[in-house]
């Protein structure tokens, strides 16, 4: 039987961790850019589900959909595809296949179809599982996280305790690289609970890396409050990045609170003072047009930016509402002509990235598109 997977070019880094897993049970994930029988794969988030979903009904062949979007929305899900699978893959995958290969029906727990779903019974361990093999991707050492931002689908899709690739595993895979790169929601929470920083065990896993780290920027961005003389002496002392990207989300107190973001405006200063007296590049996160936002809220934050740009670079994008999340079925509210001219200025001037009126600009790529 032949096992397809979609190249969709935002699940490149799922496809990497999926391979591998399938690996270990001597599946092969043949890339595809198009639906292929016997059996294919797709991951999706909540941007580019919907341009594929005409594709995954009218394919003449068992198709599996995963992700973010399939964990959060599979009861729609099942009107397309075949199976869906809810949650971690790389258990859940490898099985559902097997099942499917044996002539079985392929309900197990961790797979929805139209007519049944179970939750998953298993918990992904990090060092159970390659970071990757053939198909190169970065070095996932986190998983989870304890904060429960309005906004985000993480702790609904990987739960709210953090779990981690142990030094040693995580050690390995990155010497792999002659750059290694790492995908954590917080590289600074690495070996800790998420809340209470472990600098010991990110030390002993950056002093094992003989090639060049990039730790604390992208894919690995950081939480403000984490950054301290503590974390920039570790980036200063082991790592090749001169850059460091943490999400500031909102210049508005009031804004952060209701996100229960578990942090302040003032940790956003603060981090941005610490990256300027270091010789590090901030790059910070902003989301604009929460649909709570006040007016006042909304200057707040664009005078943030506007201090931040100062000293570094800021990403602005438009409040999403994905499935899953307390924020999910609300709208984002319009930007004020002040927002707007201000990210328009600062975009021009080199200092301000993003998507601040459409959100699909930096989350989706057109399907012709997805060349790996």
């Amino acid at each position: 039987m032949q096992v397809n997977w979609r190249l969709i070019s935002a699940a490149r880094n799922s496809y990497a961790a999926l391979y591998a897993a399938c690996g270990q049970a001597e599946i092969v994930l043949v890339p595809v850019e198009n639906p292929v029988a016997d059996v294919t794969c797709y991951s999706l988030n909540s941007i580019n589900a919907r341009h594929y979903l005409d594709e995954i009904s009218k394919a003449d062949c068992v198709t599996v959909a995963g992700g973010p979007h399939a964990t959060a929305c599979y009861e729609d899900l099942v009107q397309y595809a075949d199976y869906v699978i809810v949650g971690e893959g790389e258990h859940t995958l490898p099985r559902l296949i097997g099942e499917l290969a044996a002539g079985r029906s392929g309900r197990i727990p961790g797979v929805a179809t139209g007519d049944y779903f179970e939750p998953a019974d298993t918990c992904v361990r990090l060092d159970a599982f390659p970071a990757f093999s053939q198909m190169k991707g970065y070095v996932e050492i986190s998983r989870g996280c304890p904060f429960a931002c309005g906004y985000c689908q993480t702790p609904q899709i990987f739960g709210h305790c953090m779990r981690h690739r142990s030094i040693d595993e995580a050690a390995r895979y990155a010497n792999r690289y002659g750059q290694a790169r790492f995908v954590s929601p917080n590289a600074f929470a690495y070996g800790s609970d998420g809340i209470h920083p472990r600098w010991d065990k990110i030390e002993h896993l950056l002093s094992k890396i003989n090639s060049d780290i990039y730790f604390g920027t992208f894919p690995s961005e950081v939480r403000p409050e984490f950054v301290c003389t503590e974390s920039l002496d570790l980036v200063n002392r082991y790592c090749s990045n001169t850059r460091l990207h943490f999400g500031a989300q909102s210049g508005s107190d009031a804004v952060l609170q209701r996100l229960h973001r578990g942090h302040t405006t003032g940790d956003v200063v603060h981090a941005t003072e610490l990256c300027r007296d270091y010789g590090i590049t901030p790059i910070v996160d902003f989301i604009v047009g929460f649909p709570f936002e006040t007016d006042e809220d909304q200057k707040e934050t664009t005078d943030l930016i506007r201090w931040v740009a100062r000293f570094g670079k800021v990403h602005v994008h438009l409040f999403i509402p994905l499935p899953g999340t307390p924020l999910a079925g609300s709208t984002a509210r319009p930007l004020l002509t002040e927002t707007e001219n201000l990210c328009g200025k600062l975009a021009l001037g080199g200092k301000l990235t993003g998507s601040w009126n459409d959100p699909e600009i930096r989350f989706f790529r057109p399907p012709s598109n997805d060349i790996p």
